[in-house]
């Protein structure tokens, strides 16, 4: 997508190969972005900021530094901008122990704002950046994020992913080295604390898992759950935002299915796609007015052979948004 300037004043010379410059470095701005916010939809409206403050102030940009780090250092104070005074974003894990399977307990908290997922198709990033991408978009780990003040967030982004030196960050934020430091070491304890770190070791998208997973979608697709609950670990996870609910268990998941769950996914189609480095699908129920409707992305994450995590984002997060995005 070329940026989009609405008063042409504003560019400078070179214009058109100063689009294709800065275009080329939406995909790692969208990660990084992503991971600052934890809402892909959030994240393309940073970098689109991102871009116009980039236009405008080019003619300003002494190359002292490449064009990456300038419009980097631009993205990192939009996100800024962006969090100040907002609630964290969550999961329904964050909110509490898992819950019986019973109709009771599914209460839907639209008060929150939720982590949501985003399209590995969005990041698009070059070979070598694949296994950092994957392991550090994982929802866990995103969720874990939303925990780190936004400057203390923003450092650790910075120096453990984009590799940025502690001097670098340091000018960036206004601080002092030993402050980006101090703030790093206390960024990687909560995440070692919240188990972020060992999440990210679980199997992403590999091919070694397409026996698995098509027998994920025959299953759900005939509503076998005898079959369903046999590739899901015993105590894999599940999690239905916007609902506060989640569930633990293989049973309790198979129970929930059966009754008082959502048997409405009776029938359902699947189409792959992928996800924060997972597998996905998007889950079409049948319509009585005829046809399939859209009604969950399904993220899932595989551990030894198995499926341990499926976190359903139900559509009406956002059907209009959620599924064109992926």
């Amino acid at each position: 997508m070329a940026v989009v300037v609405s008063d042409l004043t504003l560019a400078p010379s070179g214009a058109t190969d100063l689009e294709l410059e800065l275009d080329a470095q939406r995909p790692r701005l969208v990660g990084f972005c992503y991971r600052m916010l934890g809402s892909s939809f959030e994240a393309e409206d940073a970098v689109q900021e991102t871009m116009l403050r980039a236009w405008r102030g080019y003619d300003g940009f002494d190359r002292r530094s490449s064009l990456s780090t300038w419009v980097h250092r631009i993205a990192t104070n939009v996100c800024l901008d962006m969090l100040k005074g907002r609630q964290r974003r969550a999961t329904p894990m964050d909110l509490g122990p898992a819950r019986e399977p019973v109709a009771a307990n599914l209460h839907t908290r639209h008060e929150l704002t939720w982590i949501e997922p985003i399209s590995d198709a969005a990041l698009a990033p070059d070979p070598a950046d694949v296994a950092v991408n994957r392991d550090t978009v994982r929802l866990a780990f995103i969720a874990a994020l939303q925990h780190l003040p936004p400057r203390q967030r923003a450092a650790l982004l910075l120096c453990d992913v984009l590799r940025w030196q502690a001097s670098e960050v340091a000018e960036l934020l206004s601080t002092t080295v030993a402050s980006v430091n101090s703030a790093l070491q206390r960024a990687r304890a909560t995440l070692a604390a919240s188990g972020a770190a060992a999440d990210t070791q679980r199997e992403t998208v590999d091919p070694g898992n397409a026996a698995l997973l098509r027998r994920y979608v025959d299953a759900f697709q005939r509503y076998d759950l005898t079959a369903l609950t046999g590739v899901i670990h015993e105590d894999a996870v599940q999690s239905m935002p916007p609902f506060a609910m989640w569930l633990q268990g293989a049973a309790n998941i198979g129970a929930w299915m059966v009754e008082p769950g959502p048997s409405g996914c009776r029938g359902s189609r699947l189409l792959p796609t992928s996800a924060n480095g997972c597998p996905a699908f998007g889950q079409y129920r049948r319509d009585p007015a005829g046809g399939y409707a859209p009604w969950a992305l399904q993220v899932l994450e595989v551990s030894g052979g198995r499926i341990a995590g499926m976190q359903f984002f139900l559509a009406f997060m956002g059907p209009e948004r959620l599924f064109p995005a992926f």
